[in-house]
C-alpha cells in the first residue's frame, strides 16, 4: 500500500507520468458519454483534472508548468502547421471578415464589462482581471499587471480575479455554442458551405471552330490569353493525342480542357463551341475513355521537388505527359506552369503506359515515405514559433511591451511554415492522422495541466466573499457576447456553423472549445477560421487590457 500511496503523493518523474495519463485517459473516457446527444469531447480532461486538483493530487510545480506549455505549443503549432496552406487564400477570400465578427465579440464583451462595473460595483482594476479570465487570455493579464506595476498599483487581486473566473471561461464558450446549436442551428446551417472553393479545377469539352486559334500551336494559343487551362487530351477523328507544346491544333478538333469554372464562358470563346458533358460528377473512369491514354495520380515524394513550379521541370518534353491538376489535402488546384509542388501533393497525370511509367519514378510515388511522420521539423518549427513567441514588440503609446507568448508565436510560425515552407524548400508534409494525433495529444497534455492547476484552490478560492460574484460575472462577460455575435452571424447565412464556432473560439483564445468544435462538427472550417483570427484577435485583447488600466484607473 505504501508503494501505491508513493505512486500517486511522492512527487517523482513516475508519478507525473501516472497522474498525467490517469487524467487524460478518465477525461477522454468520459467525453464519449453522451446527454441528448451533446458531449463536452476533449473537454473533459479538464474538469477531470480540476476534480484531481481537488482531491489533493499534485505533479511538481516546474513539470506541471512544462508539460502545460510543451502541450499548447505542440498544439497551436501543429494546428497552425494543418491550415497553413490554405491560410493565406482564405484571408484573400473571407478573412477581413473573418476578423470583423472577431473583434465584434471582442469589443461587446469588453463594452459589457464595462457596463458590469456600476451594476455590480467591482473597481475597473478587479473588472479588468475578470475580463482576462473570462476570455482565458493570460498575456492580456500579463500586460494589465505590468501597467498597474507602471502606475504604482497593486494587481494581486487581479490576477486573483482571473484566476477565479478562468475555469468557467474556458467552459463557457462551449456552453454558448451548445446553446446555439440547440436553439438556433438549422440543418443547412451544419452543412459546409465553403467545399466548393476547395475545387479550383473545372473540366469540360471543346470542339476548335474559332479560326483565331486553327492552325496554331497550344504554346501559340496561351500566349493569346491570360486564361490558364490544360488541354490533357485531344480526339481527332478516331485518333487520341497527348498534347503537347507544340501541337497544332486543327479545326473540329475535340478537346478535354481542364481549367476554372469562372473561366468556362471564356473558353468558349476561345475555342469556339462546347461540348455538353458532364465531365465532373463523381465516378468518372478516365482511363475507360480510350485505350492509348492513361491517366494516373502520383505522390510527390521525391524532396528536391519541394517548391518547384511545374514549369520548371518540362513535363510534356521530357516525359511527354501532361499533368491536368493538383490534390493538396482536399483541395484540387489548377497544374498552371506557375503552381508549386509541395511534398505530399497528388499529381495527375496524363499521357501514354510506358510515359506514365517514366513520369511516376520522377515523381517518387512512394507512398510508403509519407506514412513517415516528419518529427523533426515540427519540434524545430516549434523551437522558431517559442522564440518568435518571446520577441518583445513596442506598440505606440505603450509604455511597456508585449509579447505573441507560447501560444501566439508556435500558432503564426505553423501558419508560416505551412503555406511558405515549399517556397523555403523547407518539408513540413506530415500525415492527417500524425498531424491529428499531435494535436490531440498536445491539447490534451494542456488541459491535463491546467485543469489540476486550477483545481488545486479552486474551491478555497470561491468560498471568498467577492470570489462566487465573480466567478457570475465572469460567465457573463464570457457567454453573453458569444451568444450575441455567435447568433448575428448565423442569421447572416454567409458561414457554416463549423466556421462561426471558430470565429468564436478564436475571438476568445480558447483551444479547448475549438477541440470541443473539431469533435462534433465535419469537416476543417473551425480550424480554418480559429487560425484566421486568433493572432489579431490575441493583440487586441492584450492592448485593450493595457488601455483600460492606464487611461481609466
Amino acid at each position: 500500500m505504501d508503494y501505491l500511496n508513493s505512486l500517486f503523493t511522492l512527487h517523482s518523474s513516475v508519478q507525473t507520468v501516472v497522474i498525467v495519463s490517469l487524467i487524460i485517459a478518465g477525461g477522454l473516457a468520459l467525453g464519449k458519454i453522451k446527454v441528448k446527444g451533446i458531449s463536452l469531447g476533449i473537454a473533459w480532461v479538464f474538469f477531470v483534472g480540476i476534480m484531481a486538483g481537488e482531491l489533493h493530487l499534485s505533479i511538481d510545480a516546474t513539470t506541471l508548468d512544462y508539460i502545460e506549455t510543451f502541450g499548447l505549443s505542440m498544439f497551436v503549432y501543429c494546428l497552425g502547421l494543418h491550415v497553413g496552406p490554405n491560410f493565406f487564400g482564405s484571408l484573400r477570400h473571407e478573412g477581413l471578415a473573418l476578423n470583423l465578427w472577431s473583434l465584434a465579440v471582442i469589443v461587446v464583451g469588453t463594452l459589457f464589462a464595462l457596463l458590469l462595473i456600476p451594476i455590480t460595483g467591482v473597481k475597473l482594476p478587479d473588472m479588468v482581471g475578470l475580463l482576462c479570465g473570462a476570455t482565458t487570455n493570460t498575456p492580456a493579464l500579463g500586460a494589465a499587471t505590468q501597467a498597474l506595476s507602471h502606475l504604482g498599483l497593486p494587481s494581486s487581486s487581479v490576477a486573483l480575479a482571473t484566476a477565479v473566473t478562468y475555469p468557467l471561461g474556458v467552459v463557457g464558450v462551449i456552453i454558448a455554442m451548445v446553446i446555439i446549436r440547440k436553439l438556433f442551428v438549422k440543418p443547412d446551417d451544419l452543412k459546409l458551405k465553403n467545399r466548393a472553393d476547395d475545387d479550383h479545377t473545372y473540366i469540360a469539352q471543346f470542339v476548335a471552330i474559332n479560326p483565331a486559334i486553327v492552325g496554331k500551336t497550344i504554346a501559340e494559343i496561351a500566349h493569346l490569353t491570360h486564361l490558364k487551362f490544360i488541354i490533357s487530351r485531344i480526339w481527332r477523328g478516331n485518333e487520341v493525342i497527348v498534347p503537347l507544346a507544340d501541337t497544332v491544333i486543327h479545326v473540329n478538333d475535340s478537346l478535354l480542357v481542364v481549367t476554372t469554372k469562372e473561366d468556362e464562358e471564356a473558353m468558349v470563346l476561345l475555342f469556339g463551341k462546347q461540348v455538353e458533358k458532364d465531365w465532373n460528377r463523381e465516378g468518372v473512369d478516365w482511363n475507360a475513355i480510350d485505350a492509348n491514354v492513361e491517366s494516373r495520380v502520383c505522390v510527390v515524394t521525391r524532396t528536391s521537388l519541394n517548391g518547384k513550379r511545374l514549369g520548371q521541370m518540362h513535363l510534356r518534353d521530357a516525359y511527354g505527359v501532361n499533368v491536368s491538376r493538383v490534390i493538396r489535402g482536399d483541395i484540387k488546384l489548377l497544374a498552371s506552369d506557375d503552381l508549386r509542388l509541395e511534398y505530399g501533393d497528388r499529381v495527375t497525370i496524363v499521357g501514354k503506359h510506358d510515359d506514365l511509367n517514366n513520369a511516376e519514378h520522377f515523381f517518387g510515388n512512394s507512398v510508403k515515405t509519407l506514412e513517415e511522420p516528419n518529427i523533426g521539423s515540427i519540434f524545430l518549427g516549434i523551437f522558431f514559433g517559442l522564440a518568435l513567441g518571446c520577441i518583445p514588440i513596442n506598440l505606440p503609446g505603450m509604455d511597456s511591451s508585449i509579447r505573441l507568448g507560447i501560444a501566439g508565436g508556435p500558432i503564426i510560425m505553423g501558419i508560416i511554415v505551412g503555406a511558405l515552407g515549399p517556397r523555403m524548400h523547407f518539408i513540413s508534409y506530415t500525415t492527417r492522422s500524425a498531424s491529428l494525433m499531435l494535436r490531440k495529444l498536445g491539447l490534451a497534455l494542456y488541459l491535463a495541466c491546467l485543469g489540476l492547476d486550477s483545481g488545486k484552490d479552486f474551491l478555497t478560492t470561491i468560498m471568498r466573499p467577492e470570489g462566487l460574484a465573480w466567478v457570475g460575472i465572469g460567465f457573463l462577460i464570457t457567454l453573453i457576447p458569444v451568444l450575441i455575435i455567435g447568433v448575428i452571424v448565423l442569421k447572416t447565412h454567409k458561414y457554416d456553423f463549423g466556421s462561426i464556432c471558430g470565429i468564436l473560439c478564436g475571438s476568445m483564445a480558447n483551444p479547448m472549445a475549438l477541440g470541443y468544435a473539431n469533435d462534433t462538427m465535419p469537416g476543417d472550417t473551425a480550424s480554418v477560421s480559429y487560425a484566421s483570427v486568433y493572432p489579431l484577435g490575441m493583440f487586441a485583447r492584450v492592448v485593450i487590457a493595457q488601455m483600460l488600466i492606464m487611461f481609466l484607473v
